[in-house]
């Protein structure tokens, strides 16, 4: 496995989404390869906190947030999106 190729089935080695061999290969490749090591602890360190803003966001905005301040974060969302 190269490391392009772990990297394009990141998403099904995280939700446990390969069979037993394909998830032995991806094994066997992070024991070789640092930098994928670090690149999967990066990539879920960022969903845990792109969760946890997620969640935050439900709640109410302060009332001393200028209101065209709220906008542009709303309207950069939708952008992203």
């Amino acid at each position: 496995m190269t490391c392009r190729e772990f990297v394009e089935f990141l998403w099904c080695y995280i939700d446990n989404d390969l069979s037993p061999v394909e998830r032995a290969t991806f094994d066997e490749h992070l024991a070789k390869c640092p930098d994928c090591v670090k690149y999967l602890q990066q990539y879920q360190a960022t969903t845990r906190i792109g969760k946890a803003v997620e969640v935050s966001s439900s709640e109410p905005i302060p009332s001393d947030v200028p209101e065209d301040l709220v906008q542009a974060i709303l309207k950069s969302r939708i952008k992203v999106a």
